[in-house]
């Protein structure tokens, strides 16, 4: 599933006022629930091993907003759209794609998050500056985590 689909799904369920999704095939089962923080993606069992790892990983990433509240207004949270990995380049040896200062347009990759060994792209979405990367590369996120934030253009 692209994150196009998944991004389409969630638009649906806003709008439609959904609070459970539910679609299932043969290569992955997908769920989604609004107004809690549970989202579940059935995989291959070495991924239950990754949420051991997420309090810890998001922890910081909560305290660092709350500590400078009033820094962070009027910036915009670039979220994950998916629970997986976050990765800040296309592989171990290449550049990252983006740092604290860079320009971004909305339609530019920022990131990659890996769900069931397939690496999604994640594009900014808004045009602007980056101020702050809110996660460690190589670690757990679940949906709706904020990843990075954007002083808009």
């Amino acid at each position: 599933m692209e994150l196009k689909e998944i991004k389409k799904i969630v638009q649906l369920m806003t709008e439609n006022e959904l609070s459970e999704f539910l679609l299932e095939d043969e290569a992955c089962t997908l769920q989604l629930k609004r107004g809690s923080t549970v989202v579940t993606q059935v995989a291959a069992a070495p991924q239950a091993a990754a949420p051991l790892a997420a309090p810890a990983a998001s922890a910081p990433a909560a305290d660092a907003p709350d500590a400078e509240n009033s820094a962070d207004d009027g910036l915009v949270e670039i979220t994950s759209p998916m629970v997986g990995t976050f990765y800040r380049s296309p592989s171990p040896d290449t550049d990252q794609f983006v740092e604290v200062g860079a320009e971004v347009s909305d339609d530019m990759v920022v990131c990659i998050v890996e769900a069931m060994k397939v690496m999604n792209e994640i594009k900014a979405d808004v045009t602007g500056t980056i101020k702050k990367i809110l996660v460690d590369n190589a670690t757990p996120v679940q949906f709706g985590q904020p990843l990075f934030l954007v002083e808009p253009a």
